[in-house]
């Protein structure tokens, strides 16, 4: 039986040969109403979109990297004499609204309890909190797959196979654990084994078939 997040399944279609399907553990955005459609090129719109507590949760990841940052330049500052530090440093202060606030936390914090605080403050605020992974199908072309990294500032992980090395695309089983858990899967002519598709997330059983179909009839008929 399958556990583990809710799943999310989203398909666009950007031209008659070509469909992605992306499945997220992040909830899609609302639809679009028709006026956003027609500023569809609006950065605003586009933020419309996004839910209030989506957009506080990443605001104050990015207030707590900056604060974190401005905590130890205001730390070296006090340690060492530069004056290209000091200017960063009294900037960063200023523009704090609690400098004498962070002033004070720099001066009676030690290096060795400072610096792995720091670190991992910076490393759960870049981290995601939700796997996306995508299979983009191009009619005559191949098939791509995509994985979301684990950090914001990495980019994704992407496989791209031509449709001539394409034997078949199929929904295998096996186990995970105690689970029995379905898989999409490319068979390439020539490899030694297949490329999943969703590795990470091993949807459901109900989103691979409608995946399948659609991956299938893109890439050898069209889509219309």
């Amino acid at each position: 039986m399958f556990s583990g997040p809710t799943q999310y399944l989203s398909i666009h279609l950007p031209s008659p040969a070509t469909v992605s399907f992306t499945v997220s553990t992040r909830q899609p955005p609302r639809a679009w109403s028709t006026n956003n459609r027609a500023s569809s090129h609006s950065w605003f719109c586009h933020l419309r979109r996004v839910p209030i507590f989506t957009l506080t949760k990443y605001a104050l990841r990015v207030l707590l990297v900056l604060y974190t940052v401005v905590v130890n330049l205001a730390k070296a500052q006090s340690d060492t004499q530069s004056p290209r530090l000091d200017a960063y440093a009294d900037l960063g202060l200023k523009l704090s609204l609690v400098g004498g606030t962070i002033r004070a936390v720099a001066e009676r914090a030690e290096w060795w309890v400072l610096a792995p605080v720091s670190l991992g403050i910076v490393y759960a605020c870049l981290r995601r909190d939700y796997v996306e992974e995508s299979l983009l199908v191009l009619q005559g072309l191949g098939i791509q797959t995509s994985t979301s990294s684990p950090y914001f500032f990495t980019g994704p992980t992407t496989t791209f196979i031509p449709t001539t090395q394409i034997q078949d695309i199929v929904i295998h089983e096996a186990f995970k654990g105690l689970e029995v858990r379905f898989y999409l899967a490319v068979i390439v002519e020539g490899a030694t084994e297949v490329v999943v598709v969703f590795p990470t997330l091993l949807p459901r059983r109900e989103i691979l078939e409608e995946v399948w179909r659609g991956g299938r009839k893109c890439l050898y008929s069209g889509i219309r």
